[in-house]
């Protein structure tokens, strides 16, 4: 192999391997944003200031976790089992209306809105609901374990695609959680947290119909 060849072969090594860390960025990046149940959860932690960083480390490992399941094959074993994809769908949905319920309570009763009013709640309480948020969420498991892990198989390095998509999650849940608190003036009264609450109630709603309805 020539020097011009050989060089010529590491640059397109480089391309391909900034390229498949770019769109694994940015495909998981658009999947992510979108609001739902976990991002709700992780704003409302930032907001109230409670627990923000172990709540911002178990989404961001988890989702680390599914995408290299999804990357190593899991996806395609889940597809193949309806019932247990009919399983995790109804008790996603359940737990979503379940919250959903908590949220408009706390929208109906002011005096519980403002996070000074109420005792904040233990970590495990906390992580708890933030692994349920995660994993009784079945568009976590189509996104990140069967989109994103179809996709992967189509990149020339699967894994650097796998890394641009954790990489993307980290950013996400880390500015949301630690930006939350910017929007802390503008719900400095009971009213703005009942709004916000009222929201999150609208969103579960959204999400578990979606479900239900499949």
């Amino acid at each position: 192999m020539t020097t011009r060849s050989y060089r010529h072969l590491v640059l397109s090594t480089d391309t391909e391997l900034v390229t498949s860390a770019l769109a694994g960025f940015s495909i998981s990046l658009a999947l992510i944003v979108a609001i739902g149940a976990q991002n709700a959860f992780v704003l409302r932690q930032g907001l109230r200031r409670e627990h923000v960083v172990p709540v911002v480390v178990t989404c961001a490992v988890s989702d680390a976790l599914l995408i290299t399941a999804g990357i190593a094959g899991v996806g395609q074993v889940v597809a193949g089992q309806p019932t247990l994809l009919t399983a995790i769908r109804w008790g996603g949905a359940a737990f979503l209306l379940c919250y959903a319920g908590l949220a408009l309570r706390r929208a109906w009763r002011p005096d519980t809105l403002s996070p000074a009013d109420r005792p904040p709640a233990t970590l495990r309480a906390t992580l708890l609901a933030a692994l349920a948020f995660t994993y009784l969420n079945p568009h976590v498991y189509l996104d990140t374990v069967l989109l994103l892990g179809g996709i992967a198989q189509q990149q020339a390095y699967r894994w650097v695609f796998g890394l641009g998509a954790v990489a993307a999650s980290v950013v996400w849940f880390t500015a949301l959680g630690a930006g939350a608190h910017r929007l802390a003036p503008l719900l400095a009264r009971g009213g703005a947290w009942r709004v916000l609450d009222g929201l999150i109630a609208v969103v579960m709603v959204v999400v578990a119909a979606t479900l239900l309805l499949g």
